[in-house]
């Protein structure tokens, strides 16, 4: 392996370590609320624990794919900037997404801006492998 490439890992690897600590403290949010209204399992029936369990498993399924895409523009030799761009875009998104959802259950300007920009870090590090893999 180059220096490029460990290098390029070394960036994932500070997006990775990001994105877990974000996981850890969405999972902090479930725990708090089940904690406060005394549930054991699931959501009892609490409107906002059952948001909050949302929140975490709504960025659990998000997660793996810009994990995948980081590490994996890392290793095709990517530009750095394409790798600050997929994860910081992913993790504004997320926060913003987390943030409205958090709050409402219905639409909201913070879940559509996530989704918005959680995709858009989506199609930037598609994109890039894409025209690594075809145009190469």
């Amino acid at each position: 392996m180059d220096i490029g490439t460990i290098g390029l890992l070394r960036v994932a690897g500070v997006y990775a370590a990001l994105i877990t600590l974000m996981g850890v403290g969405l999972t902090y949010l479930v725990i708090n609320q089940r904690r406060t209204k005394l549930i054991g399992i699931g959501d009892g029936g609490d409107r906002i624990a059952a948001r909050m369990i949302r929140v975490h498993g709504n960025f659990c399924e998000n997660a793996p794919f810009a994990l995948a895409l980081l590490i994996l523009l890392a290793l095709t030799g990517a530009s750095a900037w394409i790798l600050h761009a997929v994860g910081l875009l992913f993790l504004a998104g997320r926060a913003l997404h987390a943030f409205g959802l958090s709050r409402s259950a219905g639409s909201s300007m913070g879940r559509v801006g996530g989704m918005m920009t959680t995709h858009a870090a989506f199609f930037i590090g598609a994109g890039a492998l894409l025209a690594g893999g075809l145009l190469r």
